[in-house]
């Protein structure tokens, strides 16, 4: 089972980029971020007559998040536990129904920059909430998965100029300290699971040539319960989509699982 997370930064503006990188790469299930439509207004038929479920949790203008699924949809549910105030659509799951079943989590982690700073303090609320999230999805004993933009580089080989991150909110000591002590619950985090070294990333700004310049970030993680990582065959960060016409400021980062 292929399964992508991918920042779209807009579905209007990723209405004919996207379909063709489903076209070309063929995911069984996609999680996408930043899809920035309603509900009501996403272009779902596009997805639909391609064969993929569609499952949205959509905000106006800003965030949200949805799921693309070839595969049987259960169990939907939206929004990240702990805080029924929080109206910011950042969290979705479900379980998808392959050989077995597979709990997958899509995300869009706060920025939280200006740090430090109000929107600081709710990244780090919002990572306390997943914590919780995430020791639930452990303790379950199955196979499932937490995957997107996590706004979060975990070490200094994850940027080309590391130093340049070092007071931002991405790169901040309490934002890698909240990432890792989820990480430590047991999750495996399926890229360095694979890959090792600098110069693998799946962000890069779209000012001052940075793309040409390979100057980027690795923000876009999946963390894969025990279960789900015996399960895992590869897993891969599709850069060449950045190459197309319109591309997103993110490209895709896919695993293989063994379902």
């Amino acid at each position: 089972m292929k399964i992508a997370t991918f920042n779209i930064n807009g579905i209007k503006a990723r209405i004919e980029a996207l379909p063709r990188w489903l076209d070309d790469a063929q995911p069984d299930v996609v999680l996408l971020q930043e899809i920035k439509s309603v509900d009501e207004n996403f272009p779902r038929e596009i997805f639909e007559e391609r064969g993929y479920n569609v499952e949205t949790h959509g905000q106006k203008s800003f965030n949200g998040v949805a799921i693309l699924s070839k595969l049987p949809l259960e169990d939907v549910t939206r929004g990240l536990p702990g805080d029924d105030s929080d109206e910011q659509a950042r969290w979705i799951e479900a379980t998808v129904i392959g050989k077995q079943a597979l709990r997958i989590c899509g995300l869009y982690l706060p920025n939280g920059n200006p740090a430090p700073g109000p929107k600081y303090d709710y990244k780090l609320a919002w990572m306390e909430r997943l914590y919780a999230r995430a020791l639930a999805l452990i303790g379950s004993e199955e196979p499932a998965l937490m995957a997107g933009d996590y706004n979060i580089i975990p070490q200094a080989e994850d940027a080309k100029r590391p130093d340049a991150w070092r007071e931002d909110a991405l790169f901040r000591p309490e934002s890698r300290a909240a990432f890792r002590k989820i990480l430590n619950l047991g999750f495996t985090e399926a890229f360095r699971a694979v890959t090792r070294g600098p110069e693998h990333y799946s962000f890069w700004d779209y000012q001052a040539g940075a793309w040409n310049r390979n100057d980027g970030i690795r923000i876009d993680h999946f963390l894969l319960t025990p279960q789900a990582a015996d399960l895992m065959r590869d897993c891969k960060i599709d850069a060449e989509i950045r190459g197309h016409e319109k591309p997103s400021d993110h490209v895709p980062v896919w695993v293989d699982l063994d379902l």
